[in-house]
Parts: structure tokens; sequence; C-alpha cells
């Protein structure tokens, strides 16, 4: 059945009135842009009933196959459409100065309802891929450290062959240096670099710098964030991160707001840029207890604790913001040049350092919280790809670096896992489960676990087998954070971590 492009465009502009992306005053307008960005001569007039729909992607799909079926894309994939669409939605997004004049005043009553708005608009204007972020998988498996979140990730686009191709014959570009940089802002994209039209930033000043705040297109929790700097540098953790850390939390209280480690392994994807990962989410870190509290006596004023978290936290509290910048700052110092071989901890080889530590701040009422998370990116002959980074025997589910999200109890589990999980769990209730496994290749990798999971569940079935597969998931995830985990939670593991406290640390 063929598409009437014009019904498809006033249906658009109705989703633009309602949304309050525009008003009926900008209605001629926004129409004669679409229309010239798909080659239209001529409008029709159509009538179109009130929708309320709360993404205008239904629409968009329609646009685009006509787009597809008139020549108006060059192909019909993925990274083509993508293109085209965001190209649509900036037509009915309002000016960056706009956006941020509307953020501002919300923000003067209230940082929530600031932050509410601005996620709503990144949502309406299709920036934030709802419909992709709505394939995701999402559960909760129960641990011995709380509820452990998982996903399986299946909102980000596979590699389009035919773009991959055709970019390899593009002219290179250095314009935006990375995805972060702030010139992506109205950026049309290209074949190997996605357009960012419908991108807003809102500016953040911290410590007396200039920082910018976005969401992220492919959101893993409720306005997940990204704040970055104004200049394309790498990432380093020190003192000013702190400071920038606990500034931001203090304007946006109800915000957590982190970092990914700064070297390989144990930091993020990109290094090169700095920036942060926040928004309005509890998770489930946040929510562990702590386990053995301390005092300094050089910071009266800060409380202390190693967190019941399978990795290595140490939790500071304090009402003075400053003092808790300045303790870190010690802690860091301290820790980058701490070494204790028995539980293979290793500061340098030769030059190359090994210690580092993922921040993460938020507001408890009062307080101003800081939870330091002691990384160390060495690798040996047993574990190449890192001794403190998922190990093999749990490679079958996840063998990528452990970053800030997942630091903070949120799994993000590659989307290969949601084929593989169906066909596992179809096996396992099978008489002959082993030939079954070892005849269908993608799920050969997890014999071992099969092994384990047939002997220690007697009776697994058809009504039980998905539940359980999903809990022994969390199961391994907390096993993989344990990995990641520099102070094993053994007794000697726990009595290393205190010995670093106590003798490590000079405070």
């Amino acid at each position: 059945m063929s598409v009437n492009i014009h019904l498809q465009l006033e249906r658009l502009i109705q989703f633009a009135i309602e949304s309050r992306l525009i008003s009926q005053w900008d209605k001629d307008y926004c129409k004669n842009l679409v229309l010239d960005i798909l080659s239209l001569n001529e409008a029709v007039s159509m009538e179109v009933e009130s929708q309320r729909l709360e993404s205008p992607v239904d629409i968009l799909e329609e646009i685009l196959d006509w787009a597809a079926d008139n020549g108006r894309i060059q192909e019909n994939t993925i990274t083509y459409r993508d293109l085209l669409d965001t190209k649509i939605m900036n037509c009915f997004v309002p000016r960056p100065s706009e956006v941020i004049r509307v953020f501002s005043e919300k923000f003067e009553q209230d940082p929530k309802k600031a932050t509410e708005y601005f996620y709503q608009l990144s949502k309406q204007s299709h920036y934030i891929r709802t419909d992709r972020i709505a394939k995701n998988e999402h559960w909760y498996s129960p641990t011995e450290y709380g509820d452990i979140e998982i996903t399986i990730n299946l909102s980000k686009p596979e590699k389009d062959p035919k773009a991959i191709a055709a970019a390899k014959h593009l002219k290179a570009s250095s314009y935006p240096k990375c995805l972060l940089c702030k010139e992506n802002v109205g950026f049309s994209g290209s074949l190997n670099h996605p357009a960012r039209q419908n991108l807003r930033i809102i500016p953040v000043t911290l410590a007396n710098e200039q920082w910018y705040l976005q969401y992220s297109p492919y959101v893993y929790y409720h306005e997940h964030s990204i704040l970055f700097s104004e200049n394309h540098v790498p990432m380093k953790i020190g003192k000013m991160t702190f400071l920038r850390l606990l500034e931001f939390v203090e304007q946006y209280p109800h915000y957590f707001l982190g970092s990914n480690a700064d070297l390989p392994i144990v930091g993020g994807s990109i290094l090169s840029h700095d920036h942060f990962q926040g928004g309005y989410h509890d998770f489930p870190m946040a929510k562990a207890e702590i386990e053995e509290t301390f005092t300094f006596s050089k910071y009266p004023n800060v409380t202390a604790g190693i967190v019941n978290w399978p990795m290595s936290v140490l939790r500071l509290q304090s009402e003075d913001r400053h003092s808790l910048v300045d303790i870190a700052d010690e802690i860091l110092d301290a820790w980058k040049r701490y070494s204790d071989v028995e539980v293979d901890v290793i500061a340098y080889s030769g030059d190359t350092p090994h210690n580092t530590i993922t921040p993460i701040a938020r507001r408890r009422g009062e307080l101003f919280e800081l939870d330091l998370v002691l990384r160390n990116n060495r690798t040996n002959e047993e574990h190449p790809l890192g001794i403190f980074h998922p190990h093999s025997e749990v490679h079958h589910i996840k063998k990528e670096n452990i970053g800030l999200i997942e630091v903070m109890g949120l799994a993000v589990l590659p989307g290969r896992l949601k084929g593989e999980l169906h066909l596992l769990a179809n096996a396992l209730v099978k008489q002959d489960y082993i030939t079954e496994i070892n005849e269908t290749e993608a799920i050969t990798k997890h014999l071992q676990w099969a092994l384990l999971l047939k002997a220690k569940y007697q009776d697994l079935n058809d009504g039980n087998v998905t539940e359980i597969l999903k809990s022994e998931v969390g199961a391994i995830f907390s096993t993989i954070l344990e990995h990641a985990g520099v102070f094993k939670r053994d007794e000697n593991g726990k009595r290393a971590f205190v010995r670093f406290i106590k003798e490590g640390l000079n405070l």
C-alpha cells in the first residue's frame, strides 16, 4: 500500500503542535522546511484528528518508506534513514538559544522541572531513539549484594555494510573531532558520523569552566545524561574531577554524576574527551549499605566506610563538599602509588601506571556522598584481558570492559544473549540437552554453564527455565563485578582493603 506523503506530513505537524515543539504560528514555516527536504513542490492540506502520540516514530517510518520508494534516499538502510529523519525532525526543534532560555527559567523554579522538560524535548524530537530503546530487555536479579539490574542491549543498530563500504570513499574529516564535541549540535552527519541536527545541549558552569549537558540517544536509565567539557581534552581523574562532580550535584541535587576511570581496560569507550555520565536513577550500588566505618583525624567532618558491594568501594560523606574534594584527592594520590603484592595489586610496571578510581557523586539529603571505586588495569599471562576484568569463565556472558554504569550495578549485556538464552532454554528442557547444545553453534560456549545449571536445578521445565536463566545471569554478573574488584570479598581481600585504609592512607 502506497504512502500518502501529504497525510503523513500533516500528522507530523500535528504531533509537533500537540507536543509543544512548535505552535500553530509555526505550522506553515515548518511544513515548507520539510517540503524542501523531501523535494516536494506543493502541499496538499488534509484534516488530521488529534493523535496524542508520545513519539513521532510511526509517522517518520511512513515518511521514510515513501522517501525510499521515491528516490529521496540513496539506500533504504538504517544509516541513510537516520540521516533523513534527523534532518526532518530538526525542522521542529527550537533553536539552541530558545531551549537554553526555557531550561534556565524552569531551573530557577526547580532543577527537576528543568531536566524533565529537556528530557521530554529530547524524546519528542526523536534525538532519544525511544523505539529502539524499547527493544532492550531489562530485569532485576536478587544477589547477596541486593537486586542487580540486567539489560540486554538491543537498541543500537548493527553497522550497515553498505554504509561502511561507502564511507571508505569519503574524504577524512576531523570535524567534529568526536561524538562528544559541542560542534555536534546541528551537525548533518555522514555515513560514518551520526546526524545531530536535533541535538540540543545545556551550558553548565563547573569550577569556572564551561561544560555542557545532553542526553544519551540510547538511554540505559531515566534521564541518562552526559556532561562533557567544552574542550576536546582527554579524561583525567584528579582533584578537579571531584570538584566538578560535587559542584554538579550541588546544582542538580536529584541527579547522580560519575566518571569512568581514565585508564584502558577499566575506563570508558571514549577516553579522548573528558566527560561524565549522570541521571535521575537510583542504582543498586547507591542502595548498598556500608559494612565497616572509618574516621580520619585529619578530616573529622567526613565519615567513611567500605560498601557491601562486589567491587572495592570506599564511600565518603560530609555536609562540606570541599572537605570531600580534599580527602578524595589524597585517597586518589595514595591509591595511585599503592601496591600490595599479596593480593596482586601493583601500582606500576616500569613507568606505566595501573591504579586509578571510578568516582560517583550524589546527594543524600543535606549530605554530599562520594563513592570511590578502586580500579587496577594490570594484565598477566593467566588474564591477558585484565586481572581485575571479567575472567575467561564468564566470557560466554560478557567479556567487555566494566565501565561506570556496570560498576554501579546495571549490567549492559551484548544483544547476542537474547537469542542465545532462548536457544539455551529450549535445549535445557530436553533429555539429550548436551547433544542439542553441541549441535547449536550459537550456544556451544554455554555448555559448561548448562552442566552446572542441570546439576543445580533438578526440575528444569518449560514453565521455569526462562526465569531461572535470568536469575543465573544476574548471579554471573555479580561474579563479574567481583572479578573487577581489586580487593576480593573473601577474608584475605577484606583484610587487604582495611590494610590500605589504615596503612596506605596517612589521614
